[in-house]
């Protein structure tokens, strides 16, 4: 947990996140080619043709792209490799670089009139024809190398064709831009490609969570992807010097700029992000607000000429470099400072700058080694979002042992006439922890009850035991493995897949989805565990997988419930453990936490989906808000409760038949049971549904009939 703040502004913490690592260097340890963890595996798949790579920021996608690329053009028999990124200052990740210096077969080399995001101009239409000319002249040219913008690649596709692309591949930075959406066009674009099949294509992205709910990919498309997968758990757990990392959303009610000297510590190199003018959080006058914040640091001296950061003085007496990215006056200053910031030669000097100051900008791709507190201001729109700020405190520099992620939110305030906002906030800010401990969770295996021990794992000095409580973990690849009675086992290949690979998608749906939080968190008279992990997580499951089986889908709701459960049951059970004997979590930590778990009890899927995986969250958020503004929150959901909806009620009859199946008989009105109760109120709402349709289908015909 990160630490509460006493303070008169009323900034509370909500529920936080924290990991501490076993620093065992392999993140960094590089093979005989120069290549560490992630690009090895990355390496191993380059014979793909549809190759998709979820690796966490700094964890070195850029340079495992320049391997397979490298080796697709010069082994593999492609044409040319164009490198697609969202933004111009990203691009710079791409420069040339010594491969064979440190073991490769060859060097990567962009040629200055190839690298379209140092050409002047932004990319716009009306602006963008010189840059399509561009990408033209390098189709038709012997180089191999090319990188530009998403911006300036859709406008080349669209006037050039899909054609123009044959045999070449296509690799596309921070791919969580692209949507299945037909309204978004890189991504159909993208459809187009793989429907000609002519090129290759590596996706990388730190983070394949989208906010708008939208698939990144269809799930045809999706299933000719092979798939490399490196956790945040292993990037960390591998790193030398980063020892913990904490997350914590904090509530705060008047003005933010108060609020925010209660959590920025002027000892911590630190990335503030303001939010935007439009949003609730703003005071409307971005200026204004960076002044407060270097006020509240301290007593202003000044620039520095050379780099245009500001100059300020605080408490104990030291002075801090401010570099400012908000100020968009003079744009000569601005290119000053971010030119200051990118130099080269100042990449390994921790004394460059302090604090940053950023409005939309320092976010993807932005490397600043020597960031501990990643800060921001509203809650951001997305857990890509967010998972990318906190990568820009997540980079392994000599002597950073700890870094943070801080997130304030408006608090609801008691006396505001609506409170709709301010709720959908905290909301947001629960399901972005909730999500960001199943992002820094280990990836967990589960397998029915005695299924057998897993090459690879290790079960503790007793090792596994048959009939016993296991639970098993892959020092190497961090991933867990857990027996559960009754678990449903996926029967294709592609939700094997799914069960291994894209669990987190599944609880982000899950998690996302406002019902869920509403019910979960504040309905505790008339919400039962079993309708949250049983009916919305099955819909969820079979609205993304539509094409699977009923027991493929059962299996992957199954596997995403026990995921998410098994994290929110562990971190309770070392909390309580640490309570009990006063002990400081390790990098075992979870490891710990999950055998306590298991260990008082025989794991089933019955008691899985009887546990509330809100209930930890609701218990921090109790702690952390006052009674008044809890109350508030309270009162703002009650007034929406529902009836069962006609669907809800199909689902819960669906169930129904199930339990009939299981105890020869239908499930009791009158019964104690609350999930056998709530299971027979849904029979009786469809009844009452299909009695409704029967009646209107009736009255339709006898209009029919006598007109």
């Amino acid at each position: 947990m990160s630490e509460n703040i006493n303070n008169p502004t009323n900034t509370y913490t909500v529920p936080s996140v924290s990991i501490t690592t076993a620093r065992t260097g392999a993140s960094s340890k590089a093979n005989e080619m120069g290549m560490r963890a992630m690009q090895e595996r990355a390496y191993a798949k380059r014979g793909e043709q549809y190759l998709l790579i979820k690796s966490p920021p700094a964890s070195g996608k850029s340079r495992a792209l320049m391997f397979i690329a490298l080796d697709k053009i010069n082994n593999q028999g492609l044409r040319q490799a164009i490198i697609v990124v969202p933004e111009r200052s990203i691009g710079g990740s791409f420069a040339d670089e010594p491969l064979s210096k440190y073991g490769f077969y060859w060097d990567w080399q962009v040629a200055p009139q190839w690298n379209l995001c140092n050409a002047p101009g932004v990319d716009e239409p009306r602006v963008a024809k010189s840059k399509v000319d561009a990408v033209r002249k390098f189709l038709e040219s012997p180089d191999k190398v090319m990188v530009c913008t998403h911006a300036t690649f859709r406008f080349a596709v669209e006037e050039l064709g899909i054609d123009a692309f044959d045999n070449r591949l296509i690799a596309i930075d921070e791919f969580h831009h692209v949507s299945s959406n037909p309204d978004n066009k890189l991504g159909s674009q993208l459809g187009a490609f793989i429907a000609r099949d002519k090129v290759h294509v590596v996706a990388m992205t730190g983070s394949y969570f989208r906010g708008d709910s939208e698939a990144v990919l269809g799930a045809a498309d999706e299933a000719k992807f092979e798939t490399v997968t490196y956790t945040y758990y292993e990037q960390l757990n591998g790193y030398r010097w980063l020892k913990s990392l904490d997350i914590g959303y904090f509530f705060y009610t008047g003005p933010y700029v108060d609020a925010l000297t209660k959590v920025l510590d002027p000892a911590l190199k630190t990335i503030i992000h303001i939010p935007n003018v439009n949003a609730r959080e703003s005071l409307k006058d971005k200026q204004r607000e960076v002044d407060e914040i270097m006020h509240g640091l301290g007593e202003w001296k000044g620039v520095d000429l050379a780099t245009g950061f500001h100059i300020v003085k605080v408490a104990d007496g030291r002075t801090l470099k401010v570099a400012d990215l908000v100020d968009d006056s003079d744009p000569a200053k601005r290119s000053k400072v971010l030119s200051a910031l990118k130099d080269p030669a100042q990449k390994d000097n921790r004394d460059n700058v302090d604090v940053i100051i950023a409005l939309g900008m320092a976010k993807e791709g932005f490397d600043w080694i020597w960031c501990e507190h990643a800060l921001t201001i509203g809650y951001r729109s997305s857990l890509t979002e967010i998972v990318q700020i906190i990568g820009r405190a997540t980079r392994d520099a000599e002597g950073k042992e700890r870094s943070r992620f801080t997130n304030l939110i408006a608090e609801p305030a008691a006396d505001q006439s609506t409170v709709t906002e301010a709720v959908n906030d905290m909301l947001k800010a629960i399901s972005a922890s909730l999500l960001m401990e199943q992002v820094l969770a280990p990836r967990y295996e589960f397998t029915p009850k005695n299924a057998g021990p897993k090459d690879g794992f290790n079960y503790g000095e007793a090792g596994y035991k048959e009939g016993g409580y296991n639970v098993g973990v892959n020092q190497v690849t961090g991933q867990y493995h857990v027996e559960i009675n009754g678990l449903v086992t996926p029967q294709s290949l592609e939700a094997t897949r799914i069960c291994k690979e894209d669990l987190n998608e599944v609880v982000t749906n899950f998690l996302q989805d406002k019902t869920v939080l509403e019910r979960g968190l504040f309905d505790k008279e008339n919400t039962l565990p079993e309708e949250l992990t049983q009916l919305r997580m099955g819909k969820i499951v079979r609205e993304r997988y539509p094409d699977l089986s009923d027991t493929d889908q059962e299996a992957i709701r199954q596997h995403a419930i026990a995921a998410m459960n098994i994290t929110q049951q562990a971190k309770l059970a070392l909390a309580q453990a640490d309570a009990d004997s006063g002990a400081v979590q390790g990098s075992t930590a979870l490891l710990d936490g999950v055998r306590k778990f298991v260990n008082v009890r025989d794991l089933d899927i019955d008691l899985i989906d009887r546990i509330n995986p809100f209930d930890a969250a609701y218990a921090v958020l109790a702690k952390a808000m006052d009674e008044k503004s809890l109350r508030q929150v309270q009162a703002s959901i009650a007034a929406k409760k529902l009836s069962i909806p006609e669907e809800e009620a199909r689902e819960l009859a669906k169930r129904a038949l199930q339990f009939k199946m299981e105890r020869g008989r239908l499930p009791d009105l009158n019964s104690t049971d609350a999930w056998e109760k709530r299971l027979a109120e849904g029979i009786a709402a469809l009844t009452r549904y299909r009695a409704q349709a029967k009646a209107k289908a009736a009255q339709k015909q006898g209009e029919s009939e006598n007109g």
